[in-house]
């Protein structure tokens, strides 16, 4: 069990670790290459195994604190640590209705005294630098260790004239003041801030040979009264009590995990104001030819910026390359959401930046070789702008379910000019979202289409934007699934009448419409009354309401087996105005409509 936990921690501290060491677009700070690192802990020793051959003594573990000061000539180094840790014994000795033959031994009387150890070592220490954010660190430490307590004493008492009482169980414990020890240890580092973090781990201590003690009352540095035998462990053996009397030389070593404080106090580079000559870079190894002394930051980070060249919008997700004076792309990447993509140690040369934004391509920008001469006086940066200058808009669009939240993933989506000959189609993506590049002063018609929902055409007008404020149009269309029971609001009759009224037309035209752009979907137009009246009444008038309505849409040239009229009467009332409950007049207005249903081939 004991190892299944120490392979469990090592696998948690080698993620976090991993982790670390994945992390990228930043590069190491020279800096942080070299210098002090102090750590202060606070941690769990939760494995701690002793060798002494005593069958009825556990070892719990305890509290571990500790502290470690490196020096690190940048990835190696060299540390000294120091630790504390306190763990407790445990008699497993069986105390329950425990007898000598046929005498039950009773009053029993339990001391454990704690164990500290102390441990003191130097060695050797590794680093892994990343970046300055994410660190890993590996030590190795000997040195001496001093361990004291673990006294552990059971007694009980036998019946008889008078009473005697008998030692059960004894370890005599430890006080050893210089024991040869050694530790490893690993742990992640988080940098908060330049010189401040937090960090975590786990080590493996072993102290080797310590001796233990022989008591003076006893004689013996460990023993126990033995049972009768293995199964019956209630009875003990009149063989007596079995002792060791010379003092056992055997290791201690556990396991454990902790975590903390890191500081670290990097030793400051001098840099010179002018560099004249061919310099040798103490971090990269190479030679860098610069009149300033940007040659120790082995080149200059680039920061690219994109944005609209009418509005001046920044402009997210845009494709960036860098391609050198000799036509071979050197870095890409793509602007987070401040528009901005930064490249890390671009060496001197002349550079084409090339950018791209929903496949138009951007107004390219260079760099000049003669600027990386400057960027040491420029925190290391040198900053471009490229611009996206077509005039088009981008439609920049969503497709959901109508009046719901939901989005519409695979749509169909149609774009139609209206008063050009212009028409473009794409698929709706996991978030119903859809792109296209729309003419300025232009109307068009936005068509979608899926399985299982019918299409609803919108029209669009880009005469409502002005493409010197804005690049991007955010435009909604939704679709309705089929079965779906769409109302017609304004669908409305006199009383006990079924005539068509003209305030009713807009409604039954808009059921027309859509017959018109769907010619492979039938439609199901159902009328309903409230309860007021009767039953029979309600469902004559209601069926008399639909087929005038179907009457209206067939006399628009829709063939008759398209439309079905039906007649619902009170059946399907949408609150609780059923016969025999009183309700206002509005709550009754809300059963009295005209709804479609469509039903798709």
């Amino acid at each position: 069990m004991k190892t299944i936990k120490f392979y469990l921690i090592i696998l948690f501290l080698g993620s976090i670790i991993s982790n670390s060491m994945a992390q990228t677009t930043t590069t190491t700070n020279p800096l942080y290459d070299s210098g002090w690192h102090l750590n202060v802990r606070g941690g769990y020793d939760i494995i701690p195994m002793y060798d002494n051959n005593t069958p009825y003594i556990d070892y719990k573990g305890g509290l571990e604190l500790g502290a470690t000061v490196n020096y690190y000539w940048n990835w190696i180094g060299i540390g000294a640590d120091f630790d504390y840790i306190k763990n407790k014994p445990k008699s497993t000795y069986p105390t329950d209705n425990l007898f000598f033959g046929t005498n039950q031994i009773t009053n029993f009387s339990l001391s454990e005294d704690g164990i500290t150890r102390i441990f003191y070592g130097i060695g050797p220490s590794f680093k892994y630098q990343k970046n300055n954010r994410f660190s890993a660190e590996f030590w190795l430490r000997g040195g001496l260790a001093s361990i004291k307590g673990g006294r552990t004493e059971l007694t009980g008492t036998l019946p008889g004239t008078p009473p005697t009482t008998t030692l059960l169980n004894f370890h005599a414990g430890y006080d050893e003041s210089t024991v040869f020890s050694g530790k490893a240890q690993l742990q992640a580092n988080y940098w908060i801030t330049d010189g401040f973090g937090i960090h975590a781990g786990v080590y493996y201590m072993r102290h080797f040979g310590v001796e233990e003690l022989v008591d003076p009352t006893y004689g013996i540095s460990a023993g126990y009264y033995g049972f009768t035998n293995d199964v019956d462990v209630n009875n003990l053996s009149s063989t007596g009590f079995v002792a060791r009397q010379d003092a056992c030389n055997c290791d201690i070593s556990s396991i454990g995990v902790f975590a903390g404080l890191s500081f670290r106090f990097p030793q400051k580079q001098e840099v010179k104001e002018e560099c004249n000559e061919c310099q040798l870079c103490p971090v990269c190894g190479k030679n860098h030819a610069l009149p300033m002394c940007a040659c120790l930051t082995c080149g200059c980070k680039l920061s690219i910026t994109a944005k609209d060249k009418f509005s001046n919008e920044i402009l997210p997700d845009t494709d960036i390359i860098l391609v050198n004076s000799s036509g071979q792309t050197v870095s890409s990447g793509k602007t987070n959401g401040y528009g901005v993509v930064i490249f890390d140690n671009v060496k001197p040369d002349t550079y084409s930046i090339k950018g791209k934004l929903y496949k138009v391509n951007l107004q390219d920008g260079t760099v000049d070789k003669s600027e990386f001469e400057n960027c040491s006086k420029n925190n290391g940066i040198i900053e471009k702008e490229i611009l996206y200058a077509d005039e088009d808009f981008v439609l920049k669009g969503s497709v959901l379910e109508c009046n719901s939240t939901k989005s519409i993933e695979g749509a169909n989506i149609n774009l139609k000019g209206k008063t050009v000959q212009t028409q473009d189609n794409t698929i709706s993506d996991k978030d119903g979202k859809y792109l296209f590049h729309v003419n300025q002063k232009t109307d068009y018609i936005l068509k979608g289409n899926k399985d299982g929902y019918f299409s609803n055409e919108v029209e669009l007008t880009t005469n409502d934007y002005n493409r010197s404020k804005s690049l991007f149009i955010d435009f909604k269309m939704c679709i309705d699934p089929c079965g779906k029971a769409i109302r017609l609001n304004n669908i409305i009759f006199n009383l006990a009448k079924w005539d068509i009224l003209p305030a009713s037309e807009a409604d039954l035209n808009y059921v027309v419409k859509l017959l018109q752009q769907n010619p492979k979907i039938k439609v199901e137009l159902s009328s309903h009354t409230d309860s007021r009246a009767s039953k029979p009444y309600n469902q004559t008038l209601s069926q008399k309401r639909a087929q005038s309505s179907v009457n209206y849409i067939v006399g628009k040239g829709i063939a008759a087996d398209r439309i079905i009229a039906r007649g619902a009467g009170e059946t399907e009332l949408l609150n609780k105005c059923a016969d025999g409950i009183p309700c206002t007049e509005a709550e009754h207005t809300i059963n009295r409509r005209t709804e479609f249903k469509v039903i798709c081939q």
